[in-house]
């Protein structure tokens, strides 16, 4: 469980990484197979090295699972693209500023000393200070986050119309039609038990004695978290949180940080994920250094039966089409991934229909038995943060497996159609852009044909 607003990766150096096109970058320079580098290509006075090509070659494959179709010299090309971008923004003052990039880097850095414990840790994990990760990163973020910009000049108003998608449509030759195979819609309502006040009480007499055996020197504060705390990302490290800048933390954990004296332990404190007995070892403006020892309280079969009762009833009046569906996951779902679409679980790109690969399995042997149209009994399962809640499916749509068409595939053809008019609306940027700006390509390259028209 963790205390940030998102759920952390537990690959720590991704969240340092994303965006950059770094990702790696430490752990390879302390790798044998690196290879010799050399410059590749030039753009202005930017340049890409052979380890820039090979990185974000490996990545693609990896992305795609070793079934990508791309070659190194399309990686290579869309580096370039990425680089005239750049110079082609500075060019036309499309810049970003210094405080933004310091802004970014800031908080990568925060959640990797988070993550890992402590800066002497990434230290001696990486053989880097967060200093040389400054250095390394704050180039690529600035370039990063300058392209973003200037990307969004050049393909932020494009749209499709639905005549657009029809001829796209059309274009595509019938035996070149994709296969989609069997999608499903489905909505759930999700309510949380609300936990008993005995168990409530428990858990704050079990701090309150943690924290007598601190301060009266029985057992340190660090001791207890790891025999106690129920936070992976701290425990180890005796509940170590590292530095952090407000706005990091749940507010109900920062309103009482913040306040707290230098050394001072605190009164139980609840949140969203328990309670916590925190201890204010240093602070600084806006920043603070604190360790925490979290304990949740477990819910009886009463807490549940309760959750159950009130989604049943309000099952009762869906099925009598009293309510709609849709309107209650809006109102009362607590699950707020799903809340804010009526409940829908979405694919993450075009829409609501889900292949029944990326279904949940636990959802997935319920939907087996279900009809569509219907609705379930109260079910019970944790959520994707590990917390025990009770919901209700409702199995809207089933499509079965089918050759791509208008009817059952607008949205995804909308989406193709889209990222097909950008990618020519960016080719032919690049085409007048690169005469705005000096490039030269590694002659081992030529034949990729990249300043090709």
């Amino acid at each position: 469980m963790s205390l940030r607003f998102s759920i952390l990766s537990k690959a720590v150096f991704a969240l340092l990484m994303v965006g950059t096109g770094l990702f790696g970058t430490a752990k390879a320079q302390l790798s044998s197979d690196v290879v010799a580098d050399r410059i590749v290509a030039k753009v202005d006075s930017r340049i890409i090295l052979q380890s820039d090509l090979e990185r974000a070659y490996l990545n693609y494959l990896q992305q795609s699972s070793g079934y990508g179709n791309l070659t190194k010299c399309n990686i290579l090309e869309k580096l370039i693209i990425d680089k005239v971008m750049v110079s082609k923004a500075e060019i036309d003052s499309i810049l970003v500023s210094e405080e933004e990039v310091n802004l970014d880097l800031d908080n990568r850095l925060q959640m990797m000393v988070q993550q890992i414990g402590s800066e002497e840790a990434i230290e001696q994990y990486y053989g880097k200070t967060l200093d040389d990760f400054r250095e390394e990163l704050y180039d690529p973020i600035y370039e990063d986050k300058v392209k973003q910009k200037m990307q969004k000049e050049i393909v932020g108003a494009i749209k499709v119309t639905p005549a657009e998608i029809q001829v796209f449509y059309d274009k595509i030759p019938r035996d070149s039609l994709p296969m989609y195979s069997t999608e499903v819609e489905v909505a759930q309502i999700v309510k949380k038990p609300i936990l008993n006040e005995t168990e409530k009480d428990r858990v704050e007499q079990l701090l309150f004695d943690l924290r007598k055996r601190i301060q009266s020197g029985e057992a340190k504060f660090e001791d207890l978290a790891r025999l106690h705390s129920i936070d992976p990302g701290s425990a180890a490290n005796g509940g170590d949180l590292g530095w952090v800048k407000r706005g990091v933390f749940v507010p109900e954990f920062e309103a009482v940080a913040m306040t707290m004296k230098e050394n001072e332990i605190s009164d139980p404190v609840e949140s969203d994920f328990g309670f916590h007995l925190i201890q204010l070892l240093e602070r600084r403006g806006n920043e603070f250094h604190a360790r925490h020892i979290l304990v949740k309280p477990k819910f009886v079969e009463s807490d549940f039966e309760a959750a159950e009762k009130e989604l049943d009833s309000l099952r009762t009046l869906i099925v009598a089409d009293s309510m709609k569906f849709e309107n209650v996951a809006k109102d009362v779902s607590e699950d707020k991934r799903t809340a804010g679409s009526g409940g829908y679980m979405t694919n993450g790109t075009d829409g609501t229909l889900i292949s029944v690969e990326q279904v949940d399995p636990e959802i997935f042997f319920t939907l087996d038995t279900m009809k569509v149209g219907s609705v379930t009994k109260p079910l019970r399962f944790k959520m994707a943060d590990g917390t025990d809640a009770v919901r209700l499916l409702y199995f809207k749509r089933r499509v079965d497996p089918h050759v791509a068409n208008m009817q059952d595939d607008y949205q995804k053809l909308s989406e193709v159609t889209l990222n097909s008019k950008i990618n020519d609306a960016m080719h032919q940027w690049f085409l007048k852009a690169k005469e705005d700006v000096f490039i030269e390509v590694n002659p081992d390259y030529r034949d990729c044909d990249i300043l090709k028209d």
